[in-house]
């Protein structure tokens, strides 16, 4: 699917998909709004289709069928043919007696190689993970027709495991320990990267593939901005300003258009006016690399339609938090996930720091003009952030925007607005406090919560970590920092002393060393930003 054969035409039914799944709390639906939506960067038509569109049915009956064990194996799976004539060949043949759809699909696709790595013995943590950066390296610059990987111009890490392409908010943290690795080079060629994907597609896509295309992740580009500032200096900020502008205008897309009390797409517009975002996907349909799953668990939704049920799931995709009590109704259930009704306190930061270094940005190149604008988009914002995703308890917290209240969800993600700085030292202090209820003996727990969700207790998860650590740090509370970020190093040394491997995430709840549980796959190994996160904080903890 190309720009050039969409047009206005696919813009007016995202803009059609996007209102109705919303109503009766939606955005109106009006020009002006579709005008927007298809004229800003953000909103400009995917180029490249995701496999359930190229191959339709047989997408739909392969992910059914659950012939292979994980739903990634058939979305990442390289077509020997051009679709249209897979298609033609499923078509005539799928009726045939003894048809073996498996067979068909070995015939027909190159799937994915098991991408384990085995590593040296003897190896100490900090060697192995040395060992790892150019095992998870990879080059991408051309692909096959119906690939479903995307092409980039540089090399860059993956996180390792099933994961095999370049992934948004996993490759900050990784970032962080290729800096303490003396890999800034590699740090700046996954910049380039992001950049190109900002001009490629308006936004910087959940990862690189056709059918993560719809939605983005945690928006850290500019904190890996920052970071290659420690070294590359502030003309850094010049450079990659256009891009960063760019992201702001992706997630800021439709705020004239949207009606106070309502929202649209990734917009949040308060009954007072008060503009916060939440996450979103541009798609309502079961998501490539968990389709029989999102089928079921819409199937299992009381009084929902499956469309609103599915792009809660693929929201929840976009926060990285794939799945978390946080997002569920009823704390448990994934079937009453409720993701678009959320403003999370973890987004709304990092888009103040988004805004804080635009401002910066712009303030290098003397646009007096721009340096207003963001300045007060970040004042706003940081207003916004005290007002309502405060919780009175004494811990920053997501905000219900339908029902209008401040949740009471304890979540790590109440350290973001120390990571970026916009807490105040007092509810900083008082943030610090609450923190301490999710110390654990290996480190920091997701949340209070045991749902059988991945991003729940007794989980505990390196870019978390960091989030948490550097937070604490930033805020001078030292002693609890260090807590956190040497009891997680402890539980990483123990299992690579056990297993020889270094994990996804850790259940850092009890004293026993194991790897995380949950979630929709099994526990992967490599693993990028655990590598990274770990080395960073051996050198500040060892």
């Amino acid at each position: 699917m190309t720009r050039t054969r969409t047009g206005r035409l696919f813009c007016a039914a995202l803009f059609s998909a996007a209102v109705s799944s919303q109503e009766p709390t939606g955005a109106r639906a009006d020009d002006s709004a579709l005008d927007l939506m298809c004229l800003e960067p953000s909103a400009a038509p995917i180029d490249r289709a995701p496999p359930e569109e190229l191959f339709g049915a047989l997408f739909a009956d392969v992910q059914l069928a659950e012939i292979f064990e994980d739903q990634k194996t058939f979305s990442d799976a390289v077509p020997k043919a051009a679709p249209a004539s897979i298609v033609a060949d499923y078509d005539a043949e799928r009726g045939a007696p003894g048809f073996d759809l498996k067979a068909f699909v070995v015939e027909h696709f190159s799937l994915p190689a098991n991408q384990g790595v085995t590593p040296p013995a003897g190896l100490t943590l900090v060697d192995h993970i040395d060992w790892l950066w150019p095992q998870l390296t990879r080059t991408t610059t051309t692909v096959a027709d119906g690939d479903s990987l995307l092409p980039l111009p540089k090399p860059y890490v993956v996180p390792g495991g099933r994961y095999q392409e370049l992934y948004y908010w996993d490759s900050y943290f990784t970032m962080v320990g290729l800096v303490e690795a003396g890999r800034e080079d590699l740090l700046l060629s996954m910049l380039d990267d992001f950049a190109f994907e900002i001009d490629q597609y308006g936004h910087i896509p959940n990862g690189s593939r056709t059918y993560q295309l719809s939605r983005s992740q945690p928006p850290f580009f500019s904190s890996m901005v920052e970071l290659a500032a420690q070294f590359e200096g502030r003309r850094i900020y010049e450079r990659y300003l256009p891009q960063l502008r760019r992201e702001h205008a992706f997630w800021m897309a439709g705020v004239d258009a949207t009606s106070r009390g309502s929202a649209f797409r990734r917009i949040v517009k308060l009954p007072d006016g008060t503009v916060l975002n939440r996450y979103w996907d541009d798609r309502d349909t079961p998501r490539s690399e968990s389709y029989a799953y999102d089928v079921k668990t819409a199937s299992e939704a009381v009084n929902r339609p499956p469309a609103e049920v599915y792009r809660d799931l693929r929201a929840s995709a976009e926060s990285g938090w794939d799945f978390s009590s946080r997002w569920l109704e009823d704390g448990v259930t994934l079937s009453t996930i409720r993701t678009t009704a959320i403003v999370p306190v973890d987004l709304n930061s990092l888009l103040y720091h988004l805004e804080l270094t635009i401002t910066r940005g712009c303030a290098i190149l003397r646009d007096l003009e721009c340096v207003r604008e963001f300045r007060g988009h970040a004042t706003q914002r940081a207003d916004a952030l005290e007002r309502y995703l405060w919780n009175e308890a004494g811990y920053y917290a997501d905000y219900d925007w339908v029902r209008g209240q401040t949740r009471d969800d304890v979540t790590v993600a109440m350290a973001y607005p120390l990571f970026v700085g916009v807490a105040t030292r007092t509810r900083a202090r008082q943030t610090a406090v609450s923190l301490e209820q999710l110390v654990a003996p290996g480190g920091l727990l997701t949340t209070l919560r045991e749902s059988g969700q991945q991003w729940d207790a007794p989980n505990g998860w390196a870019p978390l970590t960091w989030i948490a650590v550097s937070g604490l740090r930033r805020y001078e509370q030292h002693t609890l920092a260090r807590t956190i970020g040497s009891r997680f190093v402890a539980r990483v040394q123990a299992l690579y002393d056990a297993e020889g491997k270094i994990v996804e995430k850790y259940n850092v709840k009890g004293d026993e060393v194991v790897g995380g549980g949950g979630g929709e796959y099994p526990l992967q190994d490599g693993f990028g930003w655990t590598n990274a996160v770990t080395l960073k904080l051996s050198s500040l903890y060892e």
